[in-house]
């Protein structure tokens, strides 16, 4: 029983260790936590106190890094941003979809970043700036802000549907990454983007589905940035 102030949080994790056993299965466990504690919190006790083999991703525990996204109560999120008193008394914990699962909570990101490499997610202009910043309009900016904000965590790709049944799909997170640089008037190969994403593994994979917006732990409108793109492959513009 919970002491004062304090909650008890039951977390049902789906584990997998194939040094263990060849399919994932269930294990409960039941701490005590303040209600403003994160979940991240909870699964380190979980960790740190009563099972030292669960495994799982996390680094600055502060929405910034994008580690520990996971499946909690069936959806994506970030570990470090939901509160124990919005999931208590009872949690469900999962590996994020559509990729392989390594070990408990921990997935390979390989195929999310091959994804994310292949559209060119970097200024190109080979021109020389001189001796100053290539600067842009207050307006310039404004175009492309929304989708600075990635931070990598592959919530949004993780939760499209096309992506689970489509290993080529580039997915939600690189069209954003994408939907960044093209918008840039700083940049020269907008158009290589576009032609890239023109392909069958591209944009037009896209079914408007908007679990990628709902998924954002940032809030961008991925949905709309997908759109964006779509429109300006249809008439080639950047």
């Amino acid at each position: 029983m919970a002491g004062p102030g304090m909650v008890d949080l039951t977390l049902r994790i789906r584990r997998f260790n194939p040094d263990v056993r060849p399919d994932p299965w269930w294990e409960e466990h039941t701490i005590e936590a303040e209600p403003n504690d994160r979940l991240l919190d909870a699964l380190h006790r979980v960790k740190w106190y009563q099972d030292g083999t669960l495994s799982l991703r996390r680094s600055c525990a502060h929405g910034i890094c994008g580690s520990d996204a996971m499946l909690i109560n069936g959806r994506n999120a970030l570990a470090c941003k939901v509160l124990v008193k919005d999931v208590a008394p009872r949690v469900t914990v999962e590996p994020i979809r559509g990729l392989p699962v390594l070990k408990d909570l921990i997935v390979d990101m390989e195929p999310f970043f091959a994804g994310y490499r292949s559209i060119l997610p970097f200024l190109v202009n080979e021109s020389d700036p001189g001796d100053r910043e290539r600067r842009q309009s207050p307006e310039e900016r404004a175009r492309f802000d929304d989708t600075t904000k990635c931070i990598l965590c592959a919530a949004c790709t993780t939760s499209c549907p096309i992506f689970w049944g489509d290993g080529e799909y580039v997915g939600p997170a690189a069209i954003v990454n994408a939907h960044r640089f093209v918008f840039d008037s700083r940049d020269q190969a907008g158009k290589e983007r576009l032609a890239i994403l023109a392909e069958k593994s591209g944009v037009f994979r896209c079914r408007t589905t908007f679990n990628c917006t709902e998924a954002c732990p940032r809030g961008i409108k991925v949905t709309q940035a997908i759109q964006e793109v779509k429109r300006a492959v249809l008439f080639n513009r950047a």
